[in-house]
């Protein structure tokens, strides 16, 4: 099974052949994230029930899925501007621990 940042190169390098990457093509594709947020926030919305004309309607499976499918697609956005996935992603957990580290100290072992 390809693994997901593999995946994530492979699809940007897919639409590449298919649309090209323009600046425009380029844009879409950072716009996407945007737009498979949008969806992860409806699905959290319809399963709380906010809107009262339709009630409940997903579940928290439905918001992990969505959830999921902004992780990809962002994935997808870093291939898509040149960058390796898997390093960019690396460099921010490395961030994100550090700084959990300066502020809560080392996590206590398991």
């Amino acid at each position: 099974m390809t693994d997901l940042f593999t995946l994530a190169a492979l699809v940007a390098d897919r639409l590449d052949t298919i649309n090209g990457r323009s600046r425009v093509e380029t844009g879409l594709r950072i716009l996407k994230v945007t737009e498979e947020a949008g969806e992860a926030a409806s699905a959290w919305i319809g399963t709380i029930g906010q809107n009262p004309r339709k009630g409940v309607t997903h579940t928290t499976a439905d918001v992990a899925g969505e959830l999921a499918d902004v992780v990809l697609t962002a994935l997808i956005a870093i291939a898509s501007i040149g960058h390796d996935p898997r390093q960019v992603v690396t460099a921010c957990v490395g961030k994100v621990a550090a700084r959990l580290d300066t502020a809560y100290g080392p996590p206590a072992p398991r």
